[in-house]
C-alpha cells in the first residue's frame, strides 16, 4: 500500500503562476507578458542527461533502495517518497557542483531539467523496490513463508526459494512492458485531459523553487537541515546497536507505556525512519493506524487469546493460521480488500464519467480554456521532443514476446496464455490506472495486483493456483503501478520545462538499475536478518497476507478459522461503510472518517511502528503551530534527514550481521514482580 506525503511542497500551490513565480514570486525581472522561464532558453534533450546526473541517481537510488526495502519487510509500509527523493537529488548536486568549484573546475549550471531528469531515474531505480514484491509475492514463494502459511492447510502447495537470479530474469521480464504501453497517450493525459498528478506536480512544485532566483536561501536551509538532521539520525542507529546485542534487547524494546503496554507491543521504539515518515504521511493516515492499533492489539487480539480451546485449538502455537494468527491475517486482508475493493470501483466509475464528460465538452471553447503564454511554452516543450509511436509499439510488443515466452520458463505453473492475457489487457489496466491516480493521487496498481491474484489462483486449481496467482500477480501489478508513475513523472517534466525523451530514457536506465540494485538489497537483508519471522522486527507481513489471498481464491472461506468468516465480513462491510461516509458526508464531517486500509496495517504488524508514525505527525502539529512558514520548507528537509540517516546505518549495519560480528551489550526491561 502506498501512503500519500503531505503537501510536502512546501504548500506551494498548483497555479501557473506560482509554479513558476509570476508577477511577484519568481518572475524577479522578467518583463510584464512574459513567461519566468522566458529568461533563458531550455537545453536540448540530450544536454538534460549528464554523467553527473546519472552518477547522483545512482547514489539516490541505492539509497532509497535500501530504505524502501526495509520498510517492506519489516512492516509493508510503502509511504510516497518521490518529493524526497527530489530533495535529495538537489542536495547532492549542490554539494558536487560547489565541491568542483572550489577545485577550480569548471562547473556546468545546475538546471531545473537536469534535476528532474535525475529525480525520474532515482525514483524509476527505487520504485523496483517498492513495487518488486520482495515484501509481498515474490517473498511469499518462499519455503518460510509457505510454513508459516500453514502446511497443514489445504490449497497451500508449491513454494519457490529466493534466487538472485530468477528474480533479477523476472524482473527484467516484467518491468519494461508497463513503461511503453501508455507511451502514446501521454499528451492526451497530461495536455488535453489537463490531469493534476498531485505528487508530480508538488514534485515540479519543489523542484522550480530550488532554480528560482529568491528560492536559494529556502534552498540553503533546506540543505544545512537535511543534513543536521541526517547525521542525528545516522548516529543515533548506530548508539542504539551497541545495546542491542541478543533478543528483545535495546532501545526498540524500551516499555515507554509500560511493560504490560510493550506485551501487546504498544511502545515507542525510538525508530526514525517511522519518525520521518509519520511526518512526511499526512495526519489522518498516522491517526488511522493508531486507531488500528487500538482496535486490533489493544481490544480484540486479547479478548480473541482469552478463546484458545473454544474458538480454536489449545495446543496450537499462536503462530498457526488455525489459530490467532489466522484471525490476524484474514481480518488485515478483509479491511485491506474491502477498501481496495471500493477504491479500484469508484476509480474506474470516476474514470468513465470524467472521460464521457469530456467528450461531450470537447467541442464547447470557454474562456478558461484559452491557453496562456507559458501553458502554450509547456505544452511546445512537451510535446517537441517525444518517442516515435512505432517505437512504442514496436518495443511494447517485443517486450511483451519476451515476457510470455521467459516467465511460464521460469514458473511452470503459470500457462502462456495466461501472460497473454495479461499484455492484452495491459494498455487499458495501465491508462485505468494512470487515469484515476492523475484524477485522486491515488496509484491503485496493488488492488489491480490482487484482484488478478484472486482471479488466477481460482483459475488455476489446487496444485498451481498459489504460485501462479502470485506471479501473474506481479505481472499485472508492474504493468498497472510502472505506467501511473511515469506519468507522475511525465506531469513534474511538464511543469518544469523537461523533454519527455530525456525523462524516458531516464526511466528506463532506473529501471535497469532498479533490476539490479534491488535483488541485491534484497539478498543483503535476507542474509543478515530473520526476515519473515512474525515474532521479530523483520515480519515481512504482506509475503503471508498475499499467499494467504491466494490461497482464500485456491480453496473459498474453508481456509478460515472458526467465526473468522463472520468477522471478516463485518470489517469488510466497515471499510465499505467508512469509504462511502468519506466521500457522501459533508466535508466537514467526512475528513475525519478514518482511512480503512491505513487501520488494517497493524492488525498484523503492532502498534509500534504506528506510535512513532504519531510522535513524527506530532512534531509536524506542533512545529506548524509554532513557526508555520518555516515548518512548510523544512518538514520535508527534516523527515527526508530522519529517513535516509537510519537508512544508511542499514548498510554497515548488515555488513556486520553478515561478519557475525554482535552488539556488545543487550539492555533488557523485565518486571521485578
Amino acid at each position: 500500500m502506498a501512503l500519500h506525503q503531505r503537501d510536502a511542497a512546501g504548500g506551494a500551490k498548483e497555479e501557473t503562476g506560482e509554479l513558476y513565480g509570476d508577477g511577484d514570486g519568481d518572475g524577479g525581472g522578467a518583463e510584464a507578458g512574459q513567461p519566468a522561464h522566458a529568461r533563458g532558453p531550455v537545453p536540448k534533450w540530450s544536454e538534460q542527461l549528464t554523467a553527473r546526473g546519472l552518477v547522483v541517481s545512482a547514489a539516490v537510488g541505492i539509497m532509497y533502495s535500501v530504505i524502501v526495502m526495509k520498510l517492506n519487510l519489516t512492516t509493508g509500509l510503502d509511504p510516497t517518497l518521490n518529493v524526497s527523493a527530489a530533495l535529495i537529488s538537489f542536495v547532492i548536486l549542490r554539494v558536487w557542483t560547489h565541491a568542483t568549484a572550489r577545485l577550480g573546475f569548471a562547473v556546468r549550471p545546475l538546471t531545473r531539467q537536469e534535476n528532474t531528469v535525475i529525480q525520474t531515474c532515482a525514483v524509476a531505480c527505487y520504485g523496483i523496490s517498492s513495487a518488486g514484491g520482495f515484501g509481498s509475492y515474490l517473498l511469499g514463494l518462499s519455503k518460510k513463508t509457505y510454513e508459516a502459511a500453514g502446511t497443514d492447510i489445504e490449497g497451500n502447495v508449491g513454494w519457490k526459494e529466493p534466487g538472485i537470479g530468477w528474480m533479477t530474469g523476472y524482473l527484467f521480464a516484467v518491468s519494461f512492458v508497463g513503461i511503453l504501453a501508455l507511451v502514446p497517450l501521454r499528451k492526451i493525459l497530461v495536455i488535453d485531459y489537463k490531469l493534476t498528478y498531485p505528487s508530480g506536480t508538488a514534485t515540479a512544485v519543489l523542484i522550480n523553487g530550488f532554480h528560482a532566483p529568491q528560492g536559494d536561501d529556502v534552498a540553503k536551509m533546506q540543505v544545512k537541515g537535511f543534513t543536521k538532521y541526517f547525521a542525528i539520525s545516522f548516529f543515533w542507529s548506530f548508539f542504539q546497536w551497541f545495546y542491542s546485542g541478543g533478543d528483545k534487547c535495546g532501545f526498540s524494546q524500551f516499555p515507554t507505556l509500560g511493560l504490560r503496554a510493550r506485551k501487546q507491543t504498544f511502545f515507542f521504539d525510538f525508530n526514525l525512519t517511522y519518525v520521518g515518515a509519520g511526518m512526511i504521511c499526512p495526519h489522518l493516515i498516522n491517526i488511522s493506524l493508531l486507531l488500528g492499533s487500538i482496535l486490533s492489539y489493544g481490544i480484540m487480539w486479547p479478548l480473541i487469546s482469552d478463546l484458545k480451546g473454544n474458538w480454536y485449538p489449545a495446543d496450537l502455537p499462536e503462530s498457526s493460521m488455525r489459530s490467532l494468527q489466522g484471525y490476524k491475517a484474514f481480518i488485515c486482508i478483509a479491511l485491506i480488500l474491502g477498501d481496495g475493493m471500493y477504491n479500484f470501483a469508484k476509480i474506474i466509475v470516476s474514470t468513465i464519467w470524467s472521460i464521457v464528460n469530456k467528450s461531450e465538452k470537447k467541442n464547447t471553447k470557454k474562456e478558461e480554456d484559452i491557453l496562456s503564454l507559458d501553458d502554450l511554452h509547456r505544452n511546445e516543450v512537451f510535446t517537441r521532443e517525444s518517442l516515435p509511436n512505432w517505437i512504442a509499439f514496436l518495443g511494447y510488443f517485443g517486450l511483451s514476446l519476451v515476457a510470455v515466452i521467459t516467465i511460464p520458463l521460469m514458473f511452470p505453473e503459470i500457462k502462456w496464455y495466461y501472460a497473454i492475457i495479461a499484455y492484452i489487457l495491459a494498455p487499458a489496466l495501465g491508462f485505468s490506472n494512470a487515469y484515476g491516480s492523475g484524477l485522486t493521487d491515488i496509484n491503485m496498481a496493488f488492488n489491480y495486483g490482487k484482484v488478478a491474484l484472486l482471479i488466477l489462483a481460482a483459475t488455476a486449481g489446487k496444485e498451481h493456483g498459489v504460485v501462479a496467482g502470485m506471479v501473474g500477480c506481479g505481472m499485472v501489478k508492474s504493468i498497472a503501478s510502472i505506467s501511473a508513475d511515469l506519468m507522475q513523472d511525465f506531469k513534474t517534466g511538464h511543469l518544469t520545462l523537461t523533454s519527455p525523451r530525456s525523462m524516458l530514457i531516464a526511466q528506463i536506465v532506473g529501471t535497469v538499475m532498479g533490476c539490479v540494485i534491488a535483488p541485491l538489497a534484497f539478498f543483503v537483508f535476507y542474509n543478515a536478518f530473520d526476515i519473515g519471522n512474525l515474532n521479530g522486527p523483520w515480519k515481512a507481513p504482506y509475503a503471508l497476507i498475499y499467499r494467504n489471498i491466494a490461497i482464500l481464491g485456491v480453496e473459498g472461506f474453508s481456509a478460515l478459522p472458526m467465526h473468522c468468516l463472520q468477522l471478516c465480513c463485518g470489517f469488510f462491510a466497515f471499510a465499505l461503510v467508512a469509504n462511502l461516509m468519506r466521500d457522501f458526508l459533508p466535508r466537514k464531517y467526512g475528513k475525519w472518517i478514518p482511512l480503512p486500509m491505513a487501520m488494517g496495517f497493524p492488525f498484523l504488524v503492532g502498534a509500534s511502528f504506528a506510535i512513532d508514525m504519531c510522535v513524527g505527525t506530532l512534531i509536524v502539529y506542533i512545529w506548524h503551530k509554532i513557526d508555520k512558514s518555516k515548518a512548510v520548507h523544512m518538514v520535508p528537509a527534516v523527515a527526508s534527514g530522519f529517513i535516509c540517516g537510519d537508512g544508511l546505518w542499514i548498510f554497515p549495519a548488515s555488513l556486520l550481521s553478515l561478519a557475525k560480528i554482535t552488539p556488545p551489550m543487550c539492555m533488557a526491561f523485565e518486571s521485578t514482580r
